[in-house]
């Protein structure tokens, strides 16, 4: 039996019995029952995070956070809105840093480096941690300057036969090059939704990242351009570590082996994807995934 149809079963036997939240008080879960669940290591690392906290001001959006993300690992971060997904997603190519009275304490190392050490050039960073936003964001440039913008800034390439050569490469890892050999010079903005993710994709691929990050990807886009999204999200694997934020509990299973539920700033259970959507080991996560809640 697949995961999602698992996953089905799974919600349907929840709602036609009694659940836990029906007797259960959920803050004094919230208060006593928060401690991470399930495998939060990786045989592989590529990616620890150790006792990690953000705070924004005085308000704290992840607390003490320890998980380690595997090498070319696709792990999938649930849970309710506002629970610290995309906060932690954005602790992993230091956004955040854009952002004043945000504070990040403890330790996340990509590689060997500790990504908070405060000789690490940030640049060289974002070039290594691709980010793939909710809404495409093509620049208001040509399909080809798109892609070409970070090789470009970064230098990567020592001529134009170099920098078309990464384009093309990009755009085929992207899965997007045939179809789009032949409009190199059109505006990246007049392409559909779809295609501005897949380009965007590219764009990513194109700085040789060892990481990417994608915060709801498919959120914006038809049930064609999602499963071409989710195909090339199988297909990149091969090459990157993937780390994707979805509200979707049907995404999840068919892009993930791997997921962690997030609940008000806290990794509450992390484990194999089956794992987590057939026999949750925590209460809180029986409870989102079977949609008592969030």
């Amino acid at each position: 039996m697949s995961i999602a149809k698992e996953f089905e079963a799974k919600v349907n036997d929840s709602i036609n019995k009694q659940s836990i939240y029906d007797t259960l008080d959920l803050s004094k879960i919230d208060r006593e029952s928060t401690k991470t669940v399930g495998k939060t290591t990786s045989d592989d690392p590529h990616i620890v995070c150790q006792n990690v906290n953000v705070f924004y001001g005085e308000k704290q959006a992840i607390k003490n956070f320890s998980l380690e993300i595997g090498n070319h690992e696709v792990i999938s971060l649930i849970g309710p809105s506002g629970c610290g997904k995309t906060t932690f997603l954005r602790t992993l190519n230091r956004m955040n840093d854009t952002i004043d009275n945000c504070r990040v304490e403890g330790e996340i190392k990509i590689g060997e480096k500790n990504i908070y050490d405060k000789k690490l050039n940030v640049m060289s960073l974002r070039a290594k941690v691709g980010m793939v936003f909710q809404t495409p964001n093509p620049f208001p440039k040509s399909i080809y300057d798109n892609v070409a913008y970070g090789p470009r800034i970064h230098r990567l390439a020592a001529n134009k036969n170099e920098l078309d050569a990464i384009v093309e490469e990009s755009l085929r890892k992207a899965g997007f090059w045939d179809e789009i050999k032949d409009r190199l010079n059109e505006s990246g903005t007049s392409l559909s939704g779809g295609q501005q993710q897949r380009l965007c994709i590219a764009r990513a691929i194109a700085v040789n990242p060892e990481v990417i990050l994608m915060d709801e990807p498919c959120s914006a886009l038809d049930p064609i351009a999602t499963a071409q999204i989710e195909h090339l999200i199988d297909e990149m694997s091969e090459r990157f570590t993937i780390v994707i934020v979805t509200h979707s509990m049907q995404q999840a299973p068919r892009v993930s082996k791997r997921t962690a539920y997030f609940h008000l700033g806290q990794l509450i259970e992390a484990g194999p994807t089956r794992e987590i959507f057939t026999h949750p080991k925590h209460p809180l996560t029986e409870g989102y995934i079977s949609g008592r809640f969030g």
